[in-house]
């Protein structure tokens, strides 16, 4: 068995490695849209969102509810890719950590 000590410290830089990772969570961008690409997000793995586009096209008042829609699917759309690519980029840093199954960092 390790000793303790030894035990901690890989502990601990496993926890500034994962600290490290999510920091980049914050700089990797994806694109979330909708109504074939005339509103776009943009938003960071990490959620933050970065960005809207709409197209001229949607900006009559007759379209405002259909405007609105489409800005939420492309919100729902950007955290849902955001989302894979968190879960990418953190499972890239526990793939040699035996960590039990069904094991959830706090991330």
């Amino acid at each position: 068995m390790k000793d303790l000590n030894e035990i901690l410290g890989m502990a601990s830089r496993v926890q500034e490695e994962l600290q490290r990772a999510q920091d980049n969570l914050d700089k990797l961008e994806v694109e979330g849209a909708a109504g074939g690409g005339l509103v776009k997000v943009r938003a960071s793995a990490k959620g933050r969102i970065i960005g809207v586009s709409i197209d001229d096209s949607l900006l009559a008042p007759s379209e405002k509810q259909m405007l609105e829609d489409l800005v939420a699917a492309a919100f729902n759309d950007a955290r849902k890719k955001a989302d894979e690519v968190s879960n990418a980029e953190m499972g890239k840093m526990t793939a040699g950590l035996p960590l039990p199954p069904g094991f959830k960092l706090p991330f």
